[in-house]
């Protein structure tokens, strides 16, 4: 039995518990964050933190374009970027995948694969890293280290993850010192070779993990002389290793988790 619904196909890939959907961009709608919204719902969709709508690019392998799950924009996700290249590596046994991101061209280097699961490190750019600053909040002030990799990240260190962290961090999302948002990390620092961070991201809320969040955290800590390169960056989804050496290099699994068709 075949069915009349009209479906759009998709893959879903997972890095550190950032989930993110890979969709063709030939398949996009004419709203694709009221689309992206519907999709990434985990109620009433598939249930993903964004996805990563993949287009053709004349000096990349691919261009993508990220979506966050409340249908904003945004300029690159580290982990939604090594999503992409372990969707492409799956498709044609690649090495080697460039991607053109809203940031700027990212390599990706494969380093290992077990059937689909995949671990790359990604040549991030050069980070951008501000004076640390304070935020007054409702109840406190706290400061905060602003770093860009591409997109803009607030990083602050913390002796602890207190609970209620999250409605805290939403605060300094929304604060109006940041006129489009930022990233949130709160950042333990261990020892000078790693750092326990959570992560508030602009568009999504809290996630288990976020790439270009864990480089921040590990660029401020390094800054700081909190840490030292490389950094193992622990998150509850899992460990990526940054190491800051002219440029920033990312390392991290990807895995594909399922393919399927939406129904439109």
């Amino acid at each position: 039995m075949t069915s009349s619904l009209t479906s759009i196909p998709f893959a879903k890939a997972n890095a550190c518990g950032n989930d993110f959907l890979v969709i063709d961009g030939i398949h996009a709608p004419a709203d694709m964050a009221a689309f992206t919204r519907r999709i990434c719902d985990r109620h009433a969709g598939v249930g993903a933190d964004g996805v990563e709508w993949l287009f053709p690019a004349q000096d990349a392998d691919i261009r993508a374009r990220l979506f966050n799950a409340d249908g904003s924009e945004a300029e690159i996700s580290g982990n939604g970027t090594r999503c992409v290249a372990a969707y492409l590596s799956d498709e044609q046994a690649r090495e080697k995948v460039t991607v053109r991101t809203g940031a700027g061209i990212r390599v990706c280097t494969l380093t290992s694969r077990t059937e689909a699961k995949y671990e790359f490190e990604i040549a991030m750019g050069e980070p951008q890293v501000g004076d640390e600053f304070p935020i007054k909040l409702a109840f406190r002030e706290v400061r905060g280290i602003p770093v860009s990799m591409g997109n803009p990240h607030y990083v602050v260190f913390v002796s602890e993850f207190v609970p209620g962290w999250q409605a805290e961090t939403a605060e300094i999302g929304r604060h109006h010192d940041f006129k489009y948002g930022i990233n949130v990390e709160l950042v333990i620092a261990q020892d000078s070779s790693n750092i326990e961070t959570r992560f508030f991201e602009r568009g999504v809320g809290e996630t288990q993990s976020s790439g270009t969040g864990s480089c921040a955290a590990a660029v401020a800590a390094i800054t700081t002389k909190r840490a030292e390169s490389p950094v193992r960056v622990h998150a509850p989804g899992g460990v990526q290793t940054v190491r800051w050496e002219g440029q920033v290099f990312l390392r991290g699994p990807a895995q594909i988790v399922c393919r399927g068709e939406f129904f439109i």
